[in-house]
């Protein structure tokens, strides 16, 4: 496949995402499948000094299977109980494999939650201790989200999400996401016979997205929608993904000589530094300001600071300091900041100008609500 000839040829880091849909769906877990992943995996480490991250789904769906139950549980602490045992299940699993492909491959289990990337310390500690187990030369970090203790406030929603912001905070050279579909087409495979392939997207816009429908797997949680917007996220940052089917024997070797079917999503040019990663991926958003199109054009043709005066509305309850979304007045995401003022605030002050906020709320500590230097336009 021509177009994957722009995946860097001096590949140090590669980060792979390996879905739910893979390993277990309704089937019992696909221990085959995985051992193909596997003894590439070791083949492209073991051969070209490759720093290989995985990060894996099916925690829960190995606890499913372990447990002997046929639907996915839905009380929190069932479905926490039930990705602690499959948890287990899964590390096993790669630690069997990994042993069997030879080549001394040890694995190294990591669990996040979406607060470890929300503080900038530990943020940055997440970052040091996967480069410290590639420095032992012969680790491939197994990562997953802690969905033993990750509640909903604090959970990253999907693999893929998290596999995005892994690989944009360790500066990785390519994300990979395996799933069962070949990559993005241009409309759903299953329903139309006339669906084709999308093997190239330059840039990850509103009509794009559009092509993205909802998916429901009982064993998994991203679509489509929530692979989009982990290429976005890892665009932004400099890498290049490629979304592939994992159910082709050896796709990633054939994914790096280009002689694969897949989607690849191009680097942005204009890539992010680390503190602007942080702010617009490493942390929850706790609300959002609606925005006027004065605004918009302000933040994104002017590269401005966001005042009062632009903002119309007001969404969720956060304090000073908590990053938020700019929202525009159709209700897209085109920012995303940290606020100098609380949401209680925000709904005193919206739609005035800078000099009268000392006399709104009694103090002015500042006269942007975001400023430039901690807003990331999306």
């Amino acid at each position: 496949m021509s177009n994957l000839n722009t995946i860097p040829i001096d590949l140090k880091t590669l980060v792979i995402k390996i879905g739910t849909t893979l390993l277990s769906d309704k089937r019992p877990f696909d221990a085959r499948l995985l051992e193909g992943i596997v003894a590439d995996v070791a083949r492209l480490k073991r051969d070209r000094g490759v720093n290989v991250l995985i990060v894996s789904s099916g925690a829960i769906g190995c606890g499913m299977n372990a447990l002997g139950l046929s639907e996915r549980p839905k009380p929190l602490p069932l479905k926490q109980a039930t990705a602690a045992v499959g948890q287990a299940v899964l590390m096993h699993t790669y630690e069997t494999l990994f042993r069997a492909a030879g080549g001394g491959i040890k694995t190294a289990q990591v669990l996040l939650s979406a607060s470890d990337l929300d503080n900038r310390q530990t943020y940055l500690n997440v970052r040091n201790t996967i480069h410290a187990l590639f420095d032992l030369g012969t680790v491939v970090p197994i990562v997953n989200e802690n969905d033993s203790t990750a509640t909903e406030e604090l959970k990253f929603g999907d693999n893929d999400t998290l596999a995005a912001k892994i690989a944009a905070k360790i500066d990785a050279d390519l994300l990979i996401i395996l799933s069962d579909v070949d990559g993005l087409f241009d409309k759903n495979p299953a329903r139309y016979k006339t669906a084709k392939l999308i093997d190239r997207v330059e840039a990850i816009t509103p009509a794009i997205e559009a092509l993205a429908g909802d998916t429901i797997v009982e064993t998994s949680v991203g679509g489509m929608k929530t692979k989009l917007a982990a290429a976005k996220i890892a665009c932004s940052a400099g890498l290049p993904v490629v979304l592939a089917n994992g159910r082709i024997p050896h796709i990633i070797p054939h994914l790096l000589e280009g002689r694969a079917r897949a989607t690849l999503f191009s680097a942005s040019a204009d890539v992010l530094p680390h503190r602007k990663r942080w702010i617009a991926f490493g942390r929850k958003a706790q609300g959002a300001v609606y925005i006027d199109d004065g605004a918009r054009a302000a933040l994104i043709e002017r590269g401005k600071s966001l005042l009062a005066a632009g903002i119309v509305g007001v969404q969720g309850r956060f304090a000073a300091g908590a990053a938020i979304k700019v929202l525009d007045s159709a209700g897209r995401e085109i920012a995303r900041g940290l606020t100098h003022y609380s949401s209680a605030e925000l709904e005193q002050i919206k739609g005035q100008s800078s000099q009268k906020i000392r006399a709104i709320l009694g103090q002015k500590d500042f006269d942007e609500v975001i400023h430039r230097n901690n807003l990331v336009v999306l």
